[in-house]
């Protein structure tokens, strides 16, 4: 395994910032596992960070150790019972990639969650979701290796702690455990989620199917967010936040407008409207700006640095602050 100095990650992040990484590795095989640690135990003071697609990282500065670029890419049927069928994916697998291969063998379940940007590594992370699914639906467990001792260690989905884009490896020990594979579990009658506005319209009336479903959802994504490869972003960089009952009632009362959608004893509301009515859709600074079609994206215009993109993210948490009383919460790491 070859271990680059100064490497640069411009390709290796869809912001498509000119960060450099103080060393750089690529992890083909869990083989290479003793030389990473090996080498980590000769530099104990350097961090390590492992990078999947990077489209939800943020670097603000170069990063000052080890960045491991993660390529598992196996894929493999595991059997089925009565109910459900069994996948592991390999964590460098194109997390899109992965779902259209689903589709192709017949599988059903993720079909909600396609061209989502990432690798399925990366996915647990922050409990994708869109559409009225999220990963935790179809997660059977998670197989991840202790940075610590090189034990793998299987994680059931209670384990995992999935929350609204969180879960154990992104908040109780995020530097600790490498996501090397996960084990999907997929219903063998599904049961189609089609209820969001601009789903259900072009697939009414229709034999529903899960190839149908999926391609429905990419020309709505298609439709709102940019194409990476054409302006650098991350999807959608804030979380819809949660607020309580008295929150809403109080800013529903002036703003009847508002979006809402209950969650046990909170409201979550939409991070996108919020931003839009504080004038923010379409606006830049220099090379960091808002989407045009789409206020919750925020987007390199070319040559934004990472310290920029997020000053102007700063921006934005203050102005809807300010407005509505909400604090945004970024869904990418913030390096």
């Amino acid at each position: 395994m070859k271990i680059r100095e100064n490497h640069s990650l411009k390709a290796l992040n869809t912001f498509g910032l000119d960060a450099k990484a103080r060393y750089f590795c690529t992890l083909h095989t869990l083989g290479g596992v003793r030389t990473l640690m090996t080498w980590q135990q000769e530099h104990p003071d350097l961090p390590v960070l492992f990078l999947g697609g990077g489209s939800n990282m943020l670097f603000v500065n170069d990063y000052p150790g080890l960045v491991v670029q993660v390529r598992l890419e196996t894929l493999e049927v595991l059997g089925q019972d009565a109910n459900y069928d069994y996948l592991r994916a390999g964590a460098g697998n194109n997390w899109h990639d992965f779902v259209r291969w689903t589709l192709e063998q017949g599988f059903a379940g993720l079909e909600n969650l396609s061209l989502i940007p990432g690798t399925v590594g990366a996915a647990p992370m922050q409990n994708i979701g869109a559409y009225g699914v999220e990963l935790k639906d179809h997660v059977y467990e998670v197989q991840a290796l202790d940075w610590r001792t090189a034990e793998l260690r299987d994680f059931s989905v209670d384990e995992c702690c999935f929350a609204y884009r969180d879960s154990y490896f992104k908040s109780v020990e995020p530097d600790r455990w490498l996501i090397v594979a996960v084990v999907f579990r997929l219903p063998r009658q599904p049961q189609w989620k089609i209820d969001y506005a601009g789903v259900k319209e072009p697939l009414a009336g229709k034999d529903l199917n899960a190839r149908m479903i999926s391609d429905a959802i990419i020309n709505i994504r298609q439709s709102k967010l940019p194409n990476p490869a054409e302006i650098g972003n991350a999807g959608s960089f804030f979380k819809n936040p949660l607020i309580s009952l008295a929150q809403w009632a109080t800013l529903q009362a002036q703003f009847p407008d508002m979006p809402g959608w209950m969650q046990a004893d909170q409201v979550k509301t939409s991070a996108g409207w919020l931003i839009d009515q504080c004038g923010w859709k379409g606006k830049r600074d220099g090379d960091a700006g808002t989407y045009a079609n789409h206020a919750l994206v925020l987007v390199n215009h070319g040559n934004a640095t990472g310290a920029e993109l997020w000053q102007f993210a700063q921006s934005i948490i203050a102005s809807v602050q300010d407005k509505f009383g909400i604090t945004l919460e970024p869904e990418p790491r913030v390096l």
